[in-house]
């Protein structure tokens, strides 16, 4: 199920107005129920910069846990993109029949991993795990039977490298699930609304025009690591190139 977290323009518009509001808050508490006290200033001077600092380095922890996750998602496409690759060559080793059975069997998974990547439903989503998990079955079912009948070393390859197709998509599918947890979000949220609050309780005037500075450079971190975070839902998403080169290069094989 999507959550709010999986729609990086709600996180923005979101975190943009709690911040926006938590400073119009801080006004209103120095205004009508804690006014300043003299050298109350220096005080803020020094805790303001101090929980700017802390959002800072929480916000660039968050986005180096996420840029890394979805380095890891773009370096599994690569591995799967080789490990169908390795089977569709090693086929040979097993008898024509078996080996026409396993190229026919591979270019069908190939297309449902490509539309892994692709497609944004749901329930779409659902059918192609469906079919993949199908076809990882068939694909087993072949090899198995074939090396049941002889247990050769050329034959040993061939079921290693349908191994690795079906272990890639593991990695791949584990690497997709793996996100920034709820709790960090909570933390950052809460660490960006008191800051917003220290703000406007610090502030002279109200109506400060450097108010919505803070939020909206928040908000704009908030929705790069929402959006690089969601592999799904956002604008910055994996691309298939891998996979679909492989397909590419099948498609030119049976064309020659």
């Amino acid at each position: 199920m999507k959550s709010i977290l999986d729609v990086p323009l709600a996180v923005f518009a979101i975190s943009m107005v709690a911040m926006w509001f938590s400073t119009q808050i801080g006004v209103f508490f120095r205004q009508r129920i804690l006014p300043h006290k003299e050298g109350e200033e220096k005080d803020f001077n020094l805790v303001i910069p101090a929980t700017l600092t802390l959002l800072g380095l929480i916000i660039g922890f968050s986005f180096s846990m996420v840029s890394g996750r979805y380095d890891q998602r773009k370096n599994y496409e690569e591995a799967e993109a080789n490990a169908i690759s390795t089977e569709y060559v090693r086929a040979d080793l097993l008898p024509d029949s078996d080996a026409t059975r396993v190229r026919e069997l591979l270019k069908k998974y190939l297309d449902q991993r490509v539309l892994f990547y692709q497609t944004r439903d749901e329930h779409q989503l659902d059918e192609i795990n469906a079919q993949t998990a199908r076809l990882q079955s068939e694909l087993w079912s072949v090899v198995r039977a074939v090396a049941a009948k002889q247990p050769t070393y050329p034959v040993g390859l061939a079921v290693s490298a349908m191994n690795d197709v079906i272990n890639s998509q593991g990695y791949t599918q584990a690497a997709w699930w793996y996100r920034l947890p709820v709790e960090a979000w909570v933390f950052m949220a809460a660490i960006a609304i008191f800051n917003s609050w220290l703000i406007g309780f610090s502030s002279h005037r109200r109506g400060m025009i450097v108010f919505p500075v803070l939020p909206l450079a928040v908000s704009i971190s908030f929705f790069l690591i929402a959006d690089i975070d969601s592999p799904r839902h956002g604008l910055i998403r994996v691309v298939p190139q891998n996979l679909m080169s492989v397909s590419q290069s099948f498609t030119s094989a049976v064309g020659s």
